[in-house]
């Protein structure tokens, strides 16, 4: 473990992959590849949803949301991620540390609450699909989106000022490659009860998000069931299976890591490090694929464009 002399840490440093430092840059080639398609894949989604005015719909504005979201989590830890597999560079100033935490927290709160009214939107589509469309206006999505991004804010905004007022004395090494609110309070030399209570709280609002999706499903599979065709259900629950994806890869990694470090005391570093990368990388990497591969309209547009730009 590192230690500092001084009364006042001065660096925190992250982690890359323990015993494995002198191949980071080789890890380096499959992350830079990751973070570039999650990247160009949520490009591409918001630019074909803007551009297409048959695509200006409830549906694919949430998806646009989930992609802001997507990005806003890449490009909050590209940073470090890039720093650490391509110099070896660890560490990383208090405040850098603070508001990159800030912004990991803030686009993780946001979407989780993307995926909650999306699951909203499946349940509205598939239980009333005549009031569909007078539900959810354009003018109705904005007003969720603005609300979601205040939200986030609002929830996630205290983490840093909490962190900043706690005394960091002696040790000051990460277990992540970037830095996270739990990870970063637990080197404290002083009281952070407010920190473990609050964050505490937030992680509740999350699994509260996850809460309301499952009640959703169980509302959308009680719709399914009563339809009288096959084909029909079967058509209802294909409608569905791009979000289910998404709710999979993004709370499958998020709750592992949380419970991970709540209560495993012999915990794997480099298990920990993996689900982590996992948490910030796959998400972003995956959504765009699976939205595109499922979502037909989306899927046309996009070889449209493409046909049009070889054509030239």
């Amino acid at each position: 473990m590192s230690v500092l002399n001084n009364s006042k840490v001065k660096l925190f440093l992250l982690i890359g992959i323990p015993g494995l430092e002198h191949a980071h840059i080789w890890f380096s080639i499959p992350i830079c590849l990751m973070y570039l398609l999650a990247i160009m894949g949520n490009c591409t989604i918001l630019f074909i949803i803007k551009t297409e005015p048959s695509l200006h719909e409830p549906m694919y504005y949430f998806l646009a949301m989930l992609a802001v979201s997507d990005m806003g989590l890449s490009l909050s830890s590209l940073p470090t991620m890039l720093r650490i597999f391509l110099f070896n560079a660890m560490g990383i100033s208090p405040n850098a540390c603070f508001a990159q935490e800030f912004f990991i927290h803030g686009f993780t709160v946001m979407e989780s609450s993307v995926l909650l009214i999306m699951s909203l939107d499946c349940f509205l589509a598939i239980h009333n699909p005549l009031r569909y469309s007078s539900i959810l206006t354009s003018n109705r999505v904005a007003k969720m989106g603005l609300i979601l991004a205040i939200r986030s804010i609002l929830l996630v905004i205290p983490f840093p000022f909490t962190l900043r007022r706690l005394k960091y004395c002696q040790k000051n090494l990460l277990s992540h490659s970037y830095c996270l609110h739990q990870d970063t309070m637990k080197l404290a030399c002083s009281d952070n009860k407010t920190n473990v209570i609050y964050g505490f709280f937030v992680a509740l609002c999350t699994m509260l998000d996850l809460a309301l999706i499952v009640l959703s499903y169980v509302l959308i599979l009680k719709t399914i069931l009563s339809i009288a065709s096959l084909a029909e259900r079967l058509k209802a629950l294909n409608t569905c299976v791009s979000h289910i994806c998404a709710v999979l890869t993004f709370y499958v990694p998020v709750i592992t890591l949380a419970a991970m470090h709540r209560f495993a005391k012999h915990k794997s570093p480099l298990v920990v490090i993996l689900i982590a990368d996992m948490f910030l990388l796959v998400p972003p990497l995956m959504n765009p694929i699976v939205y595109c591969v499922k979502t037909r309209q989306i899927w046309e547009k996009i070889l449209g464009k493409l046909l049009n730009v070889c054509g030239r």
